[in-house]
């Protein structure tokens, strides 16, 4: 079983980082992909305990301050940076290919929030083309084992409840992901739930955290929910987002066979995986 987790830690400053971290390393998930990282001590915090824990760590900070993302797997790790080629923020979107059979890559991805003022809207809508292009560039092959998640600060057109003032530029992101084959986790396991991972002052629920998964994992998924104990215990303001997929039952079905950079033949067999895990805790 591959289990997955995507929490936006809301840069946590160095307290809520090690209640964070103690909360992380408590659970047995083979991959976080973190949202809304810093430069700060904080997540250097946080990165540094799930590296000592034996977590592979891909993060790559912002020159200019900027948020960003940071994926921690207890699964090895190769770099996949055909994934990500001309996004035009790299730091919000790490890319790994796991050491997995089948191999399984997984980008994350921090997209800029923002209010209506013309920089950020021109900003938002910038990262969410190069990502829709990055993404379009891929073969078929390449996104069969792709899992894309993170914090991606839009919703969808059939959000409950309705919400004016979105562009269609943000509605158009989570389209591109359906068209290209990438399908929402939660609503493929939850089709009739709304769910809500984060709740703006007014009190109102948004969904903003996301799992997709390619076709040849979408078969082989077992669960997803969202956790709201990371909320509820001030760790951060939003819900945690977590999937598994059985890759047992995909194994043997289109591993390997994808055509572009990004993906490899190197495999290790899941019961490795789940050797490591438990090394590692």
């Amino acid at each position: 079983m591959l289990s997955i987790l995507t929490i936006n830690v809301q840069a946590a400053a160095l307290a809520r980082a090690q209640s964070l971290l103690t909360w992380l390393l408590q659970r047995d998930d083979h991959v976080v992909i973190l949202t809304e990282t810093s430069n700060g001590p904080g997540t250097r915090h946080l990165l540094t305990g799930l590296g000592a824990a034996g977590l592979f760590i891909t993060h790559q900070p912002s020159l200019d301050g900027d948020r960003g993302c940071a994926i921690a797997s207890r699964t090895p790790t190769r770099p996949a940076p055909g994934f990500t080629t001309g996004i035009s923020l790299p730091g919000r979107a790490p890319a790994v290919t796991l050491d997995t059979e089948p191999a399984v890559t997984i980008l994350g991805l921090y997209v800029p929030s923002s209010d209506r003022a013309p920089a950020k809207l021109d900003k938002k809508r910038t990262f969410l083309t190069t990502a829709t292009d990055a993404l379009t560039q891929l073969s078929v092959g390449d996104r069969a084992h792709l899992v894309v998640g993170g914090d991606y600060n839009v919703i969808s057109r059939d959000h409950q409840p309705r919400y004016p003032g979105f562009r269609p530029f943000e509605y158009e992101f989570l389209d591109a992901l359906t068209t290209l084959g990438l399908s929402d986790v939660h609503r493929t396991l939850h089709p009739e739930v709304q769910a809500h991972s984060w709740i703006g002052r007014a009190g109102n629920g948004y969904r903003f955290d996301y799992l997709h998964a390619g076709p040849g994992l979408l078969p082989h998924l077992t669960a997803a929910a969202y956790l709201n104990q990371p909320r509820l215990e001030g760790f951060t303001d939003h819900w945690a987002h977590s999937a598994d997929i059985d890759l047992r039952s995909a194994r043997g079905r289109g591993a390997g066979t994808g055509t572009g950079t990004g993906t490899g033949t190197t495999e290790t067999p899941l019961t490795s995986v789940r050797l490591f895990r438990r090394a590692a805790r």
